[in-house]
């Protein structure tokens, strides 16, 4: 199965019409935004404009993006079912199906890349499922920890996986079969990622965006007015951040998270 790009077909709206963001991108080299959502992908322009760059409205619920550049998602078709794994090789080019997935098709809600290693892939369904070989065969590790949101992968071994549960932040060494608690916080975490140097960021809903330093959360940012369900640094500059809300607003840093603002004012 392939899904060419079509955005020079679909006519560019504006970011505000957008909803149900599931999933966000900086892809290197571009000022542009990519907003996976429940009715496309799509790129964002600096005017905040966003075109559908996929040739179908398909539900993105989940997506990701891999040290290299390369796009993975999942979800369901717009005519309907589960989308199992698809893959693009940049933000360019057009979709192809990987693998339907461990007892799949499956429909990833969460997946992330591991930073250190781009063959190897974690997604939530039916327990924690892994690939190590760039998405194309997967198999469950184990049930993974309870009320699951996020997954993000560190970037010091393949095989070390957090997740964010509604009880707190969880860690796994052995590519998702065995999980402890990887601080004494027990609240939700509603959002995970691995900066590009390597440090894995968290927001706690009425707390803020916090960093994770050895079994600490530090704060990096006192938001109390938002929830952040998805977050994305930009390769080629680390101030640069962009954060996705409940209820899909698109937030913008550029100053390391410190500070936000609406992406487009």
């Amino acid at each position: 199965m392939t899904a060419a790009f079509a955005g020079e077909h679909a006519p560019a709206r504006p970011i505000a019409e957008l909803s149900h963001i599931h999933g966000v991108m900086l892809p290197a080299g571009s000022d542009d935004v990519l907003l996976a959502t429940h009715h496309g992908l799509y790129s964002v322009d600096a005017e905040g404009m966003a075109t559908m760059i996929t040739a179908t409205a398909d539900d993105f619920m989940g997506f990701t993006t891999s040290t290299d550049g390369k796009l993975f998602a999942s979800g369901h078709p717009a005519s309907g079912g589960n989308t199992g794994v698809i893959g693009a090789d940049h933000a360019g080019s057009g979709w192809i199906l990987l693998s339907p997935g461990a007892n799949g098709p499956v429909d990833f809600h969460a997946m992330t890349v591991s930073p250190s290693d781009p063959q190897t892939l974690y997604g939530s369904y039916g327990g924690i499922q892994a690939s190590r070989n760039g998405g194309l065969t997967w198999s469950v590790a184990g049930p993974g920890p309870d009320d699951l949101i996020d997954l993000a992968a560190a970037a010091d071994d393949p095989g070390h996986l957090y997740a964010g549960t509604i009880t707190g932040l969880y860690e796994s060494f052995d590519f998702g079969r065995s999980w402890a608690a990887a601080t004494d916080i027990a609240m939700p975490v509603t959002a995970l990622e691995t900066a590009p140097d390597g440090t894995v960021w968290g927001f706690i809903p009425n707390l803020g965006l916090h960093r994770l330093n050895g079994s600490d959360l530090e704060m990096a940012s006192p938001i109390t007015d938002a929830v952040i369900l998805h977050m994305a640094f930009d390769p080629d500059d680390p101030a640069r951040m962009v954060a996705v809300t409940s209820h899909s607003e698109v937030l913008s840093s550029g100053n390391g998270g410190k500070t936000w603002s609406p992406l487009v004012p």
